[in-house]
């Protein structure tokens, strides 16, 4: 329960203590110029959205109350589908009944249902409902998850991001008038037998914008089926390059430093196109795109000469620079994903971070209103959530809590019931209580619940692995984006290795010291770590240099067999126990030349 005085973070929808009027977000210093039709459209959004958050905050005083009409609501509403007459929907009357009736389950205890659904068979999940669409999702296995998208998923999917852009411009008000570079996937990967589109859910939602809203974004609709990751990348900086840029959005942070890194590896071929008013590179445009963008591609000669001094003056594009307008950043910051942080300021300089939540495929889990945090607060209005901790994940008969339950400090599970027909849906997330706002917790990510490693009882955590490596980075002076630890099995001392690309560290001598930093803080940071280390049961972590590239081409290797899509796609800081000697191999596979074909 929430103490006498919990730790606050600012209200909702009261940025910097002032109240936000629709005009003040419209016109930021009264020189907004995109016409009459998108104003009036956007302040008909931003009213909708302050009354909106109205209704939140009065949610966020009363969560217990707030939780047990949502599932009420939820299971009256499905109790005449399949999966509400197997369990007995219509005899609940309370959480305690709830838990009764429908136990904790994966997706694979889902499956059996959301199979029905993909065959036509709606009512195998949701009660005179129409699924839209499927989001795809990678699983822990090769197969690809499937999560049903209605009218009322959508709904609350596209209001939370309005929320979460409105409060975040509210405090960047600047960064307001000036395009939006954001990364969504295909929502149209292909279709189940049934007709139904599957693919990605934010590729769903821009299709659906209005044209006066997305004239503010740089990429085109049409982007978002593009197949080559490379492709997506050269068309955001073509297009970006002659537009101001005042944000960027998507959810992996590797990503956004991929891209960043981007713009001066092609710069010589983007000077020619924007120069010329072409779009080439070496990459085969569908036509449906360029029809899209036929009327943004004219010669723009100053601009590219501007693009050129700059270059040979600093020898590289640094979006800083590139767009000294840009003032935000919307990415996922908690668990490994804040190591990538460290390289921003390089690219971006002094920019605002704001966490985009804990949002999957399956439901969005948090709402974050604050700048360089993870922590948001529990999305209470949409869905459903009980807590497990995680020292009770083992039990047959572990302990569940409700969202009042939870202590500041504490790390747990987070089960998900959600309008996608999810019932006490175990996502394996791992989340810590960061505290309060109202009476509602703060959570921040931690790390997949199967993101631990312990070859002698020593338990690693992700967590822990990215904590030890930051701390270890500040004290080496290094710039690392991308490593991860993998556990080698010896007979005689097992150990870790810290795998670096190359170009991260300027010699081996530096590697070997910087392994030993790390190695000290998981001591520091794992007792049971630190007690394997002092009785020799564990060896030192030792470095190992992969070539430059690897991790590109592991990614894309990974995101192959999961299924899944850059844009959801997270590396894992610890790789899966590999047999010595296999991680040699697979270095020499992945930079081989039949595995760096496109």
């Amino acid at each position: 329960m929430p103490s006498s005085r919990p730790r606050r973070m600012r209200n909702v929808g009261r940025e910097n203590a002032q109240p936000i009027h629709a005009g003040a977000l419209i016109c930021p210093g009264g020189a907004f110029a995109m016409g009459l039709l998108s104003t009036l459209a956007q302040v008909w959004t931003v009213q909708r959205t302050v009354r909106d958050l109205g209704r939140y905050r009065a949610a966020l005083n009363d969560p217990r109350g707030t939780q047990h009409r949502w599932l009420l609501n939820q299971v009256r509403r499905e109790q005449g589908t399949l999966f509400g007459r197997d369990h007995h929907f219509d005899e609940i009357r309370s959480v305690a009944d709830f838990r009764r009736n429908v136990p904790i389950g994966t997706y694979e205890d889902h499956a059996p249902y959301i199979e029905r659904v993909r065959q036509g068979e709606t009512e195998a999940l949701f009660h005179r409902q129409s699924v839209r669409m499927f989001a795809l999702t990678s699983g822990t296995t090769s197969a690809r998850k499937y999560i049903p998208v209605t009218d009322r998923v959508l709904e609350n999917y596209r209001r939370m991001w309005t929320a979460w852009g409105f409060l975040a411009y509210s405090r960047h008000r600047a960064a307001f008038p000036h395009a939006r570079l954001t990364l969504v996937g295909d929502w149209d990967e292909f279709r189940t037998p049934s007709g139904i589109p599957c693919g990605s859910i934010s590729g769903f939602t821009a299709r659906l914008q209005n044209w006066i809203v997305r004239r503010g974004y740089v990429l085109p609709l049409a982007a978002a089926r593009l197949p080559s990751l490379a492709a997506k990348y050269y068309l955001a900086w073509r297009l970006g390059l002659v537009r101001t840029v005042g944000s960027w959005m998507t959810p992996n942070p590797s990503t956004l430093l991929q891209l960043a890194r981007f713009g001066t590896e092609h710069a010589e071929a983007l000077l020619r196109d924007v120069r010329d008013g072409t779009l080439t590179g070496p990459y085969e445009w569908p036509a449906e795109l360029l029809r899209e963008v036929r009327g943004r591609l004219h010669p723009a000669a100053a601009r590219a000469r501007e693009l050129e001094h700059l270059l040979h003056r600093t020898g590289e594009w640094r979006p800083r620079d590139v767009w000294p307008e840009l003032q935000l950043i919307g990415c996922w910051t908690g668990g490994s994903m804040g190591a990538y942080l460290r390289s921003f300021p390089r690219y971006f300089g002094d920019i605002a971070v704001r966490d985009l939540g804990l949002i999957a495929s399956e439901g969005r889990m948090t709402f974050p209103f604050e700048d360089h945090t993870p922590s948001g607060v529990l999305e209470v209005v949409s869905g459903f959530f009980e807590f497990i901790p995680v020292g009770d994940i083992e039990s047959r008969q572990p302990t569940v809590l409700e969202a009042h339950e939870l202590q500041e400090g504490h790390e747990y599970f987070i089960l998900l019931t959600t309008a996608s027909g999810l019932y006490r849906y175990h996502i394996r997330d791992v989340v810590r209580c960061t505290g309060w706002h109202h009476r509602t917790p703060l959570l921040e990510f931690l790390h997949k619940g199967d993101g631990v490693t312990s070859i002698t009882g020593e338990k690693l955590t992700e967590y822990q692995a990215t904590v030890a490596m930051s701390e270890a980075l500040r004290e080496c002076g290094l710039p690392v984006d991308a490593f991860a630890l993998a556990p080698c099995w010896q007979e005689e001392r097992p150990y870790y290795r810290l795998l670096l690309e190359a170009a991260a560290v300027p010699n081996a001598a530096m590697a070997q010291i910087l392994a030993e930093a790390v190695d000290r803080r998981l001591q520091a940071g794992n007792i049971e770590y630190a007690s394997k280390r002092r009785s020799d049961r564990l060896g030192p972590l030792q470095p190992m240099i992969v070539p430059n590239g690897f991790w590109e081409r592991w990614d894309e290797q990974q995101r192959q067999r999961s299924g899944g899509t850059a844009e959801q796609f997270k590396r894992r800081v610890l790789l899966p126990q590999l047999p010595d000697g296999l991680l040699e191999t697979l270095a020499e596979r992945l930079l081989a030349p039949e595995a760096c074909v496109n």
